[in-house]
């Protein structure tokens, strides 16, 4: 299976910290007790904190113009689910992985999901791709895929996205991630509508094939790799198409999907609010889908959507139930490293939203009280939760200090004597 780090160079890395871990969760649950707030509650509520990482993050990312690889990268799926299972080992909230065919696709999936099972990891929702023309493929989907012109196109994209849910149902999945690169670059190169229509379609016909038990995540997203049009560009008609193809068909929320300046937390607010959120690609970003770590841009956003999503979850929301992944590309960093720091920052997040007391905030809103309501945010945001977020982890058997750990076991450098460079990318993206 490769090299692993073992769970006693976990204890043994973490010993040395553990009193000064319970000294500051103790200080802190005495602040938060004032405030009327259980940080046992909080913190065992952090324990069962979950969000997935997706299979191609572990690889070296880029950008149109260059790629960096680092050394010891995976070559190939088994070798990302064990990167992915070192991140859970640390971290221990990112329980499952996202996987993405044809990239990650095997021969036997009964043996890929034997491998995760050893690794104590399942699988999240399946991607699928046809935004890139593979080998020995019919049809270029260089105009387009779902909504190209061409019929035979169209069922050649629509029968490689009921091949994803097959696969996914022998992994465990139950859930198909479709994210939908056709568009246009010149006006006029495309009828709008026309396209459209082509694309429902084609979802109808992948709708028709999912398992009772499955859910449909439609990702939008405003352009690339198309500049001047996009056939899915935004949450509203991402919201129209789910609502046309029925119950199981869900909007997917990526944060770098968005316009500028957009209220993304109001976004997914309407999203709850009509039973149509499917879940989230967490990620930030400077200037546009830039795929950068989690809350490394925009923390306050990040803390602003998951006060919406608890807000949900304690008003026990009909038809809440949204998936939490990450999808970032890391050129400058190493994935693993980013990936923790990343799924760290989440849960940061959800456990600064559970500070939040709702009832105050309710109060100050239905009294038009703009001041004293923003404050009751920032209150909840400014409070420092790191000693909670480390309690979570040790209590699952995680690391005092992920990154440190990681780097203290050597890990990628022993990978690398295993996995010798191909020159080329694993992960599958750029």
């Amino acid at each position: 299976m490769g090299y692993t780090i073992t769970p006693e160079f976990v204890a043994e890395h973490n010993e040395s910290h553990l009193p000064t871990v319970k000294q500051d969760h103790d200080a802190l649950g005495e602040r938060l007790e004032k405030r009327g707030i259980s940080i046992a509650d909080i913190t065992e509520k952090a324990s069962r904190f979950q969000v997935a990482v997706p299979s191609w993050g572990v690889g070296t990312g880029g950008t149109r113009f260059a790629r960096f690889p680092n050394v010891g990268e995976p070559r190939n799926i088994f070798e990302k689910m064990n990167d992915c299972g070192v991140i859970n080992q640390l971290v221990r909230c990112t329980g499952k992985v996202s996987p993405h065919f044809p990239w990650d696709k095997v021969e036997d999936a009964g043996e890929l999901k034997q491998h995760a099972d050893n690794l104590g990891l399942g699988f999240d929702g399946v991607n699928s791709n046809t935004f890139q023309d593979q080998a020995n493929q019919e049809h270029s989907y260089k105009y387009g895929s779902l909504s190209h012109t061409n019929k035979a196109t169209r069922e050649q994209a629509i029968a490689h996205n009921v091949e994803c849910i097959e696969l996914g149902q022998k992994l465990g999945s139950n859930a198909l991630t479709v994210w939908l690169a056709d568009g246009s670059n010149f006006p006029g190169q495309q009828h709008f509508q026309h396209s459209l229509e082509r694309y429902l379609d084609s979802m109808k016909a992948i709708y028709a094939a999912l398992p009772g038990d499955w859910t449909m995540s439609i990702e939008h997203k405003m352009f690339e790799p198309a500049f001047y049009s996009t056939v899915m560009q935004d949450w509203g008609t991402n919201i129209l198409c789910a609502m046309e193809l029925g119950e199981k068909a869900k909007s997917l929320v990526d944060l770098g999907h968005h316009a500028p300046n957009v209220n993304i937390e109001m976004i997914v607010s309407r999203l709850i609010q009509f039973k149509k959120l499917a879940g989230f690609h967490f990620n930030d970003s400077k200037y546009g889908d830039d795929d950068l770590d989690s809350g490394s841009i925009h923390p306050y956003q990040q803390f602003l959507i998951f006060n919406e999503l608890v807000d949900a979850e304690y008003r026990k929301q009909e038809g809440f139930n949204p998936s939490y992944m990450l999808d970032q590309s890391h050129n400058v960093t190493d994935p693993v490293e980013s990936l923790m720091n990343s799924a760290i920052e989440v849960q940061r997040s959800y456990v600064q939203a559970l500070l939040v007391n709702r009832e105050t905030l309710y109060g100050y809103q239905e009294s038009n009280d703009a001041l004293m309501a923003s404050n009751t945010l920032k209150e909840a945001f400014n409070t420092d939760v790191s000693s909670i977020l480390v309690m979570a982890r040790t209590n699952n058997g995680g690391a005092v200090a992920p990154i440190q750990a990681f780097r203290d076991s050597q890990y990628r450098s022993k990978v690398a004597v295993e996995r010798p460079s191909t020159g080329q990318s694993g992960s599958g993206i750029v």
